[in-house]
């Protein structure tokens, strides 16, 4: 990570002064579709190049929950206070958090969580989850599921440039991004017009990332689909930047 920002870092200037020439709008824009674009491509191939045995395991050896679907509740939980109790939700975390793909499928009574030839029986909450996580692990680590990287299995340079281009999306959007917030509206509002916009999207559209790609990731049992919450912004700003956004390059600060 350190490297990457550190390759990374220049290009905020070289975006800056190019938005300089051609303008803040096509880069800007550009980084979005790039990024909607290329994210799953790219967290993909991250994940093969920096846990080979997780990429592996999650080709070879698939999981299957079944579960009663009038129990499975959406995960959201951004303020941490909602508790998911039943044993479908139980399966949902503990899959989750331990980077699995699943496959649900309608059943009657507790939920069952599948590893191969290996069926655990998923407990409420309140009967205490802890040894059938404990299980779980023990199965998922029999199946091939790592519990974590291997360290001399890194593809380290593949690793550092696929983190260095998510990087430079990261510039191409914020580069000219000052520059553009400052032209794009007149002295006498000019702080408010730029504090309100930019602290909605990094506060609350970035400060709810993690507990809807949560919620996501348990609802579809693919520790990818998370991913479908920043495309979707990407493409929300694409679609909003090109039909209302106007190019600001030039434009008299003064006015």
């Amino acid at each position: 990570m350190g490297l990457s920002l550190l390759l990374g870092t220049p290009f905020f200037i070289v975006f800056g002064r190019l938005s300089d020439r051609i303008g803040r709008k096509k880069i800007i824009m550009t980084g979005c579709l790039l990024a909607a674009l290329s994210y799953f491509p790219l967290f993909h191939a991250l994940t093969a190049a920096g846990n080979p045995a997780l990429a592996r395991a999650l080709a070879d050896s698939p999981v299957q929950l079944l579960a009663d679907p009038s129990e499975c509740s959406f995960q959201f939980n951004p303020t941490g206070t909602v508790k998911f109790t039943s044993s479908c939700d139980v399966a949902k975390q503990a899959l989750a958090n331990a980077s699995v793909n699943y496959a649900s499928t309608a059943a009657t009574g507790r939920a069952l969580v599948r590893v191969g030839d290996a069926e655990l029986q998923v407990p409420t909450a309140a009967e205490g989850d802890a040894q059938f996580r404990a299980a779980l692990n023990e199965s998922l680590r029999a199946h091939g599921y790592p519990a974590s990287a291997d360290p001399e299995a890194i593809n380290k340079p593949l690793v550092v440039l696929i983190l260095t281009i998510l990087v430079i999306y990261v510039t191409m959007v914020y580069g000219p991004i000052a520059a553009a917030l400052v032209e794009l509206f007149p002295t006498r509002i000019r702080y408010t017009s730029m504090s309100l916009p930019y602290h909605i999207g990094n506060g609350w559209f970035g400060g709810l990332l993690p507990a809807t790609a949560f919620a996501i990731v348990a609802q579809n049992g693919n520790i990818f689909s998370g991913l479908w919450y920043p495309v979707g912004i990407a493409l929300m700003t694409l679609v909003v930047g090109i039909l209302f956004m106007p190019e600001t390059r030039g434009r008299d600060l003064r006015d």
